[in-house]
């Protein structure tokens, strides 16, 4: 090949390279020149290169420079490497950068990592980092017991067995510095319902409760009940309070229906052995009776026996048969008068 021709095809070669340089380029900057153009036009600048890398690792990098945008105009600097590593955790950016405003504006205490963890650790439920801002910014009342549950009283005995049925509501405020890893309200809901009930077990008398509904408040309230949870109990009010059954009445009756059943039960025992130790004696009297009538069916043969051998003569018979005819007329004549015999 002729040396020109050869140089031609490198200019060639060349010039497509370089056409498809520049094509790739204005690509890249008609992809991304107006999301950087709108981040520098607003003091949050981020560059090119890095919205470059959010898009290839499938990064929603106009979300992320809107939230950068928003956090620089609100006057917080968030860096970006931060803002795409709390999207890549799945956490709500844009909800954790408004509670990091708002939280802000509020003169609360808040950093962007804590309101990442925040975040994160109220995923999956139905709480979410603004809503703690929001509960801590304004207090949150919550029903107890929870109407969802089923139940609409709380309910207590009372030392003189009557029972009082209790409202309250919780006023809470959120506490961020111990918000990750505490419980939350199913645990306030819990133990001020456990408070009522031994409040109002503790009562002399369900007319105390009824005449001081702050006692039940106050002493709950000065239990602690918020420590290990995510707020700070601010009051418990007791909405509404009413006498239910007789609970202490309703337990002696069923005390003392146990009490007969056992008491039945026991003498029926006592009778079945009694009429089996009846029935026992009943059956020796027979016994008995079977060995007299053995020993009388003897006698004859002993008499036969002592005539037939002379220890008995006739005369000795006769004077025996006088003797018992003579002791059965005695006792005939002693006998009290029979009056089916006089009829």
């Amino acid at each position: 090949m002729h040396p020109f021709l050869a140089d031609i095809n490198l200019m060639t070669v060349a010039l497509i390279a370089g056409v498809v340089v520049v094509l790739v380029l204005c690509l890249i900057l008609f992809t991304f020149f107006f999301t950087w153009l709108r981040a520098k036009l607003a003091d949050a600048p981020v560059p090119m290169s890095k919205l470059v890398a959010m898009r290839l690792r499938n990064v929603p990098y106009q979300l992320v420079v809107d939230a950068r945008i928003t956090a620089s105009k609100a006057g917080i600097p968030i860096d970006i490497d931060m803002l795409e590593a709390h999207y890549l955790a799945d956490g709500n950016l844009v909800q954790t950068v408004q509670a990091l405003i708002m939280a802000q504006k509020a003169n609360i205490s808040l950093d962007w990592p804590r309101a990442c963890a925040i975040d994160l650790s109220t995923k999956g439920t139905n709480k979410s980092v603004l809503e703690a801002v929001k509960t801590s910014i304004n207090p949150k009342v919550i029903d107890c017991p929870n109407p969802q549950s089923g139940r609409l009283t709380i309910d207590g005995v009372a030392k003189d067995g009557i029972q009082v049925k209790v409202k309250a509501r919780v006023t809470v405020r959120s506490n961020l510095e111990r918000y990750v890893g505490n419980a939350l309200e199913e645990t306030i809901i819990a133990r001020v319902g456990e408070g009522i009930v031994t409040t109002i077990g503790s009562a002399d008398t369900y007319k105390f409760v009824l005449e001081n509904p702050d006692r039940i408040s106050k002493t709950v309230l000065a239990r602690g009940l918020d420590v290990g949870t995510a707020f700070e109990i601010i009051s418990i009010d007791i909405a509404d309070v009413d006498v239910g059954e007789n609970i202490g009445a309703k337990l002696q009756e069923a005390q003392a229906m146990a009490n007969k059943n056992m008491a039945q039960a026991q003498a029926e025992i006592r009778r079945a052995a009694a009429v089996a130790v009846e029935q026992e004696m009943k059956a020796r009297v027979q016994e008995m009776r079977a060995k007299v009538v053995e020993a009388e069916a003897q006698v004859p043969q002993a008499l036969a026996d002592a005539m037939r051998t002379g220890k008995m003569g006739f005369m000795d018979y006769y004077r025996m048969q006088n003797l018992q005819a003579d002791t059965g007329m005695r006792s005939s004549i002693g006998r009290p008068d029979d009056p089916t015999t006089k009829q």
